[in-house]
């Protein structure tokens, strides 16, 4: 955080477009401050393209819509506005800028919706209402008081204790609100702030609450948790504010270590967090983050005693594949080749650790490298993220093991040409050649030529794949018509 004056303030904001809005106000007889995420940025020294401004009424209707209206004229062509007049409020995007206005306004909520009755109000009035101190902040645009901070509630002490704190009581806050629960740990995990502890005491406390929220502004949150630099932070929290078991029960129920005859599992739960993080750092593919945070959901459902082998989770990442799609419907994900992207990296997470484990042959990693397809550079980021071992020699073991894998890739890439691969014996040929119409017996030909070819068992050309489909088509007592 970096200390700044208003003098300093003023000077940041030194631009055309904010001077232009201040004469604006002036000219009308109203206040406007720019408010909220953009002026905390700049304390933080953080990027911010949004701009909100809040006009504070005199004598006019609609404030924040008429300075819009009149500032899109004097910028004149290139600028476009949007009226929004149902919720009071304009955009005026001009030159790449977008700026927000709204009138000053004060909010009360009914217990059973989280749409607010909403009044014309001071400026007072609507910095209270904000949902943290940190983003409850102020600066006159008005050429007299031009640069000047307000700040009611101490956000700046809170920045600079890295605090996230609300305005006014907590649970009135959570409790009318209840998406701002989400929003406390969003932005815990982007700033990487601590939650203050009347806070985190009053979203425990309201955590049922979130049920109100729609699903589609639950993940929008919870999808720029996962964007984070370290989005392990924020399913802390989550799980510390008792809403994770109702947002992701999946993930929840991965807690805990269970002990038999001492010998303990790892902390799924965190083991998972550790693989999201390692992931996060080698990429920000939000895609591949949420095939990290749910690679490992299969666990409890596969979790068995064994006398001799200890705990073991056999076949978890097929159940954990399964459970993909009903768990994306559930929480409004997209059903489309995202989701079906995660799939393929929680069926396949595995594989890559049973190459190496075993002898790196060819057909092994070809296999797997014509399953993955263009993912293989994912899931091998995918697999390296999840050797989490305190044994610093048993994780380099892996590694030097993962390294060879690698390079095998790499050399059947360049020999097999994968990315424009297809079977020489098509489905067609199969039925025109034994006098087939679509049936099973065509698809058992089809991906046995397939996997003799991958396992080197005959050469990929047409004429050899195509003897070797009539040898299997005689076992099953298939032959050519004549």
């Amino acid at each position: 955080m970096r200390y700044l004056t208003d003098h300093d303030l003023a000077q940041l904001l030194d631009k055309p477009m904010f001077h232009r809005i201040g004469e604006i106000a002036d000219e009308m007889g109203v206040e406007c401050y720019v408010v909220g995420g953009y002026v905390r940025d700049l304390f933080l020294e953080r990027p911010s393209k949004d701009i909100d401004c809040v006009v504070v009424k005199a004598d006019v209707d609609h404030p924040g819509i008429a300075l819009a209206r009149q500032l899109g004229k004097q910028l004149g062509r290139g600028a476009h506005v949007s009226v929004f007049r149902n919720f009071g409020t304009a955009q005026v995007k001009w030159k790449g800028q977008e700026v927000e206005f709204v009138g000053a306004r004060r909010e009360s909520y009914q217990r059973d919706s989280r749409k607010p009755v909403v009044e014309d109000g001071t400026l007072a009035d609507d910095l209270d209402r904000r949902d943290f101190t940190i983003n409850a902040l102020a600066i006159q645009l008005n050429k007299n008081h031009f640069g000047e901070l307000i700040d009611r509630f101490g956000g700046l002490d809170d920045m600079e204790d890295r605090l996230i704190a609300t305005p006014l009581d907590p649970d009135i806050t959570f409790s009318d609100d209840p998406l701002r629960m989400m929003r406390c740990i969003r932005f815990a995990t982007q700033l990487n702030f601590s939650i203050e502890d009347e806070t985190q005491e009053a979203l425990c406390r309201n955590a049922e609450r979130i049920g109100i929220i729609s699903q589609e502004r639950i993940i929008d949150e919870l999808n720029k948790i996962m964007l984070a630099p370290v989005p392990s932070i924020g399913f802390v929290e989550l799980e510390r504010g008792g809403l994770l078991e109702l947002i992701l029960p999946e993930l929840a129920a991965m807690r805990g270590v269970e002990s038999r005859n001492d010998r303990a599992h790892k902390d799924n739960f965190y083991h998972t967090l550790e693989v999201l993080d390692n992931v996060a750092r080698e990429s920000d593919n939000l895609w591949l983050r949420w095939a990290a945070l749910l690679h490992d959901i299969g666990k409890p459902k596969s979790k068995r005693w064994d006398p001799v082998a200890g705990w073991t989770f056999h076949n978890h990442n097929y159940i954990g594949m399964k459970m993909i799609q009903p768990l994306f419907r559930r929480i409004k994900l997209p059903m489309d080749e995202r989701m079906h992207y995660v799939e393929k990296l929680v069926s396949m997470h595995m594989r890559p650790q049973a190459i190496a484990d075993d002898q790196v042959t060819d057909s092994a990693v070809r296999r797997m490298l014509f399953e993955a397809g263009q993912d293989i550079d994912d899931l091998m980021t995918l697999c390296e993220a999840d050797i989490t071992s305190r044994n610093a020699q048993k994780k380099q073991r892996f590694l030097d093991n993962f390294r060879l894998v690698r390079e095998k890739i790499v050399d059947l890439q360049a020999r097999d040409n994968y990315r424009t691969w297809q079977n020489p014996i098509t489905g067609e040929e199969i039925m025109q050649t034994f006098g087939l119409g679509p049936c099973r017996e065509v698809g058992i030909l089809k991906q046995a030529v397939k996997d003799a070819i991958w396992e080197s068992l005959i050469p990929g050309d047409h004429d050899s794949a195509y003897q070797y489909m009539l040898q299997e088509a005689a076992k099953m007592n298939l032959h050519p018509k004549e």
